[in-house]
């Protein structure tokens, strides 16, 4: 029986990159499974003109280690793309090629293994654990990491409605058919809820639809990119967040949903350029955009869609029919459930959510199991961010193999999060009586 030291459970950004680092060392002997039989990444949403809104250097390797054969640029240059990409100058890669890449990378890297989709995860009682696929074959391994990625997330009241509603993640897949409908409905104000209304509105002369974009936020805001505020998606924050009580940390990410959650300025700034020239072209358009307004239920006939909606500032009840609907709502991290065999070795919140340690590892021990991409919970909203990836599967790699592999930076940001040490050496001085 082959037993690895670590074995990958999903073939994500995150754990392609984690396999990608793991490859050149010597005391690592890894493996990494995947349920489908080729790595895609996001392919409801691979449209054509769209890019990452990271940097290239937010590869699967870069920031870990820029010497790396798996690099971006590596990829680039095996296949004849780099003088084009330099002559470009972007540093935003088109999703396609991104997705290129990742394959590319999967393709070469001999600890991968695609087709095997995982169903159990067991461990004995010589601490050795044993995942279980669907075609009843065994690994064993001393370690895992869990990289199943987020779930597309849907509101309640539209997933118990029934009916075609169609999630972002599945938008190409549906386009031709949603485009066959009267009435077409987009929810959220996020990045992909803004490509999606922007192909439609784009698609909009040459079919017979109306078009409506509802979102609760305030307005239909960018992303911030301010050099400080990128600063928040550093180490030194993600420790600091780490830090903070649980309802604190909740608030936050709340309340930081601008920072990660928004448009690209350039999109938004494309959608107002494309209503101008459909209106000069005498195309319309015929579209809504309606901010402030939840989605608080929903029923479907058979036919169409009939929402209530609610506009959180007029304090007003109002409904909209619709036959088309696409939901921008986001994904959820959600703990897949072939980790039953393991539950009781897990670490989980009230609500069931694994907790993350500095190491990214979840289980009783501290060193045995480890997650990617399910810890915003624990350490902010850095959690899906491409740019913070190599940085994470640096740190899980150190700790597999207690030593420092990988240099892992801790300090990168100008600001400080917290309240300085050297301030807190000198406490406050009394005030002093004034005499008259």
């Amino acid at each position: 029986m082959t037993v690895h030291d670590l074995l990958g459970i999903g073939l994500g950004p995150f754990n392609l990159g984690l396999a990608a680092l793991a490859d050149p060392l010597p005391d690592v002997d890894a493996v990494f499974l995947e349920g489908r039989d080729e790595v895609s990444w996001h392919p409801g949403m691979m449209l054509p003109e769209a890019t990452l809104q990271v940097p290239f250097l937010a590869d699967l390797v870069t920031m870990a280690d820029p010497t790396s054969r798996w690099s971006f640029l590596a990829f680039l240059k095996e296949t004849e793309r780099l003088y084009p990409f330099y002559v470009r100058e972007s540093f935003y890669p088109l999703r396609s090629e991104y997705d290129d890449y990742l394959r590319w990378v999967a393709e070469r890297l001999p600890s991968v293994r695609l087709g095997q989709r995982v169903t159990g995860v067991e461990r004995g009682p010589d601490g050795v654990y044993t995942v279980t696929t669907a075609a009843g074959h065994a690994w064993h391994a001393r370690r895992l990491v869990l990289g199943v990625g987020t779930r597309p997330a849907l509101p309640d009241s539209v997933r118990a409605a029934g009916g075609p509603a169609v999630h972002t993640a599945d938008y190409l897949p549906a386009r031709e058919q949603l485009q066959q409908c009267r009435t077409i409905t987009v929810v959220g104000s996020g990045q992909s809820a803004a490509e999606v209304y922007h192909d439609l509105l784009a698609a909009g002369p040459e079919h017979d639809y109306d078009l409506v974009w509802l979102t609760r936020s305030p307005r239909f805001f960018p992303m911030e990119y301010t050099k400080l505020t990128l600063e928040l998606t550093s180490p030194e924050y993600s420790t600091y967040f780490q830090g903070l009580p649980d309802a604190t940390r909740a608030r936050l990410l709340r309340e930081q949903r601008s920072l990660y959650k928004g448009i690209s300025g350039d999109l938004v700034d494309a959608i107002s350029d494309l209503h101008y020239r459909l209106r000069v072209q005498g195309h319309g358009p015929r579209t809504t955009l309606v901010t402030n307004t939840a989605l608080t239920g929903a029923t479907w006939d058979g036919t169409a869609y009939d929402l209530a909606l609610h506009h959180d500032e007029t304090g007003e009840d109002f409904a909209l029919r619709t036959d088309g609907l696409v939901l921008g709502t986001g994904y959820r991290a959600q703990l897949p459930d072939f980790v039953e065999g393991i539950r009781d070795r897990l670490r989980l919140d009230a609500e069931g959510r694994p907790c993350a340690d500095a190491s990214y590892a979840v289980d009783v021990t501290g060193r045995e199991v480890f997650v990617q991409n399910a810890e915003e919970h624990t350490h902010g909203f850095v959690a899906p961010d491409l740019g913070m990836g190599a940085h994470r599967s640096a740190t899980i790699l150190n700790a597999v193999t207690g030593r420092e592999a990988y240099p892992v930076e801790k300090r990168v940001a100008t600001q400080t999060f917290g309240v300085p040490e050297h301030l807190r050496a000198h406490p406050t001085h009394e005030p002093q009586e004034v005499s008259a």
